[in-house]
């Protein structure tokens, strides 16, 4: 059965700092609470055979609103799931698609197994049996609702549900934008994998620019002298913190559930992810102290702590232990409320999950119109673009008298590819939110976070949608 542990927390939290947001509105009590409230909660239990016997596996899927359809949201395996994280979940990812204009409602879906207990063939079995529960239910389809990768899933089970769906429905031209997050053979996205941290790495940078921001809290503008510490090295932990030293900081601390390892003069992420797959994990690593508690990890030295892991990781417990001036959020949830009002009356910044880790739904949203146009994204302007370049080049080049180096050819000729495009697209989305986020920071009364200003703008776009649907007078 599913793990009970904090079962009654998380959404409530969330809901939390929604009531807190939502008295910066005008919206009437009746509407803020359709807003909040999940439309549709589905729990359902399905056996699988284990060698001679069979084993019964919980299982959820959550459309907290419908505002915009479909609805998205990812799908986690872990044998810590219960209904009200997926709840909890569910709802942040209609905030996050809302601060990031994603025309998405939210979703969230939950398997309670711990992937590593089970081989590929029974996790492809339950895999397919869930998204044929999902199909029954009509809480799956491209237009319906549309999940993708989260915690303890990737492209292999995304390409098993896509697989499933079209076996199911047969003739439906657009089925492979019922999941993202699919292989690219199965006409997923370049860039897809990396969105989240690369998201994350965007709202850190765009954030430490801001000089006016960074003089409050003690700090210079800018990632050239920041110190990072980042926990998980999973696949959102170590792009974030992979993107994050290619801008200019330095990652001196690293956190995973087996220990943590810290340098004040920096560690290269590529070295320890090597160290960490040939040795099992990052203890030991040369050149670094090492902490047999991860969470003595989070509490050293540093500028900017990444906590891309699980939710509740920053409490009132430990969160005066902890010495960044900025919490970016790579998880969803890592941060109870109580911890966040501590931290901000420290003087610290907390670049708010549903802001800063929605890289992946952005580029999901990327995958998704892809495959609803079924063309590739530079695919028809790419080689047009690249011979315009070139005859404005061959023209300049004939009316002046003079070569351009082929390698500065090469650059200005150079038409854009999918990964670049997508990319762009991203790094465009990230720093208009960021900007928009912390405009209602500075101009709503009252609003003292980037999670209540995140809040107030995601909350005011929704209510304008239920509105325009006819759903409220």
């Amino acid at each position: 059965m599913a793990n009970t542990a904090n079962e009654t927390n998380f959404f409530a939290d969330v809901c939390k700092n929604f009531d807190s947001a939502a008295q910066f509105t005008a919206h009437p009590e009746g509407l803020l609470n359709q807003i909040k409230a999940c439309n549709s909660v589905y729990r359902f239990q399905f056996p699988i055979r284990r060698g001679n016997g069979f084993e019964v596996i919980d299982a959820w899927r959550v459309e907290h609103s419908q505002h915009m359809n479909p609805t998205k949201g990812g799908i986690r395996y872990s044998d810590m799931v219960n209904e009200d994280e997926v709840m909890a979940l569910a709802a942040l990812m209609t905030y996050k698609c809302a601060i990031v204009n994603v025309p998405f409602g939210g979703a969230k879906g939950g398997i309670c197994i711990n992937p590593k207990n089970y081989t590929i063939s029974e996790l492809e079995n339950i895999t397919r049996r869930y998204t044929t529960e999902l199909i029954k239910k009509n809480f799956i389809g491209p237009g319906i609702d549309v999940p993708a990768p989260d915690y303890g899933t990737g492209e292999r089970e995304m390409s098993w549900i896509a697989d499933t769906y079209m076996t199911m429905n047969p003739g439906q031209l657009d089925a492979l934008g019922c999941v993202t997050g699919k292989p690219i053979a199965l006409h997923g996205i370049r860039g897809r994998k990396e969105a989240t941290g690369r998201g994350v790495a965007y709202a850190v940078r765009e954030c430490v620019t801001v000089a006016e921001d960074m003089a409050k809290i003690g700090l210079k503008a800018g990632l050239g002298d920041k110190r990072v510490i980042v926990q998980g090295l999973g696949n959102v932990g170590y792009h974030a913190a992979k993107f994050l030293a290619e801008f200019g900081a330095t990652i001196v601390g690293l956190c995973e559930y087996e220990g943590a390892i810290y340098n004040e003069n920096g560690l290269n992420i590529d070295e320890v992810f090597a160290h960490r797959k040939l040795t099992g994990s990052i203890l030991g690593f040369p050149g670094a102290t090492e902490f047999k508690n991860s969470m003595e990890g989070l509490e050293q030295p540093c500028d900017i702590l990444v906590p891309a892991a699980l939710e509740n990781q920053l409490t009132v417990e430990n969160i005066r232990n902890i010495k960044a001036k900025i919490i970016a959020e790579g998880a969803n949830g890592p941060t109870t409320p109580e911890a966040e009002e501590i931290f901000t009356e420290m003087g610290g910044i907390i670049i708010p999950d549903m802001y800063c880790n929605a890289g992946g739904v952005t580029v999901s949203y990327f995958e998704w119109l892809k495959n609803l146009s079924h063309v590739a994204f530079g695919r028809m302007e790419n080689r047009y673009a690249e011979n315009s370049n070139a005859n404005l080049i061959n023209t300049l080049e004939s009316l002046t008298g003079k070569s351009i180096p082929a390698e500065h050819r090469l650059m200005i000729v150079k038409g854009a590819s999918e990964m670049e495009l997508v990319n762009s697209g991203l790094e465009d989305t990230m720093i208009h939110s960021y900007h928009e986020i912390r405009e209602t920071l500075m101009t709503k009364a009252g609003v003292k976070t980037l999670r209540t200003a995140a809040f107030v703008g995601s909350i005011d776009k929704i209510a304008v949608s239920y509105m325009n649907l006819g759903v409220w007078p």
